[in-house]
């Protein structure tokens, strides 16, 4: 795993972009509907590219993989829901502003990643078969959960998503993508997995012109004006915070199961992750445009902060297996 990888470089370099040069008017409203497109075809490629065989593995250890889901689906959520209003009572919200917190609110809503989750996992010598039916099931589970928890949550802040409303519009543009995907794989899924590069490409680059349309109706709307860095040091610190309860608890709670050792590092790097790839298409879908920028700022700084967090801690159970395996063989 590298510590900085060039996603997202290019996603900080859309920022820088967006700032400087962002797009307004007619060709918005034209790269909006570009964005649109892209994300309808990420969601039907990851429909195709997933076999079924693989969705029905990742129901078998049903402890493991529910224990997964409860992290990401319930632990998050209620541990953003108390630091705001921890902060709320203690700082009288001086900490920064809703927007802010909505973004951060959200990631708690968000699946988990597929990518870093298994690579971390295999490096920290985890269950890897089993890292990789959680992470399908947590992301395919989001596409409904997401938007739904997202209005419950955000309507605890008083944000007014309707749940509903929510849910319906990610099912139109990312659900049904996904099922036509789905039901289109046994011909499109080989051609899929021959071209992993060129899908991998198409995906991120997809995300890529997201984030600068998003930034760029976040410029026209005076971003800048409203997070300082100060406001991002603030984020990141509350990110890191957020990493570190979910990786203390997820421990916890697999050794409080009695789980192997590798079922307990697999709980808790696939329980910790919060998908970026998911998270900015489903902020376009869910956020209006003017909003979905700062939205997506608190996600972007706990991806690098996970990232590298993470790849030190797989670091640190990869050496202590090694140690283990060689202080046994020795005896």
């Amino acid at each position: 795993m590298k510590r900085f990888d060039p996603f997202l470089m290019a996603l900080i370099c859309a920022i820088i972009l967006a700032s400087i040069l962002p797009c307004r008017g007619q060709m918005q409203h034209l790269l909006q509907q570009v964005v649109t497109v892209l994300i309808t075809l990420m969601f039907f490629f990851q429909g195709a590219k997933l076999q079924r065989h693989a969705i029905i593995e990742s129901v078998r250890d049903w402890r493991l993989q529910g224990t997964v889901l409860l992290c990401t689906f319930a632990l998050f959520p209620l541990l953003g829901i108390g630091l705001h209003l921890l902060f709320k009572n203690l700082f009288s919200d001086a900490l920064f502003g809703e927007d802010l917190w909505s973004g951060i609110l959200f990631l708690c809503c968000l699946p988990s990643t597929v990518q870093s989750s298994i690579a971390l996992t295999s490096i920290a010598r985890g269950n890897v078969p089993a890292a990789i039916c959680a992470a399908t099931v947590s992301n395919i589970a989001g596409i409904a959960l997401t938007p739904l928890l997202t209005g419950l949550v955000l309507g605890h802040v008083g944000a007014g998503h309707s749940p509903l409303d929510s849910v319906l519009d990610v099912a139109k543009e990312l659900l049904l993508p996904f099922l036509l995907g789905q039901i289109l794989q046994p011909w499109v899924g080989p051609i899929v997995r021959r071209h992993k590069f060129l899908i991998s490409f198409t995906d991120r680059g997809s995300i890529v012109v997201v984030v600068y349309t998003a930034f760029s109706s976040a410029v026209v709307e005076g971003i800048w004006h409203r997070v300082s860095m100060a406001h991002l040091a603030e984020v990141a610190l509350l990110d890191s915070a957020l990493l570190a309860l979910v990786l203390f608890l997820s421990h916890a709670m697999g050794k409080g199961m009695q789980q192997s050792v590798e079922s307990s590092i697999t709980l808790q790097f696939c329980g910790s992750k919060k998908s970026l790839a998911s998270g900015v298409p489903m902020a376009s879908v869910i956020f209006p445009a003017t909003s979905v920028g700062i939205i997506v700022l608190p996600l972007m700084i706990y991806h690098q902060i996970q990232l590298f967090t993470c790849t030190l801690l797989a670091r640190h159970y990869s050496r202590r297996t090694e140690i283990e395996k060689n202080a046994s063989f020795h005896v």
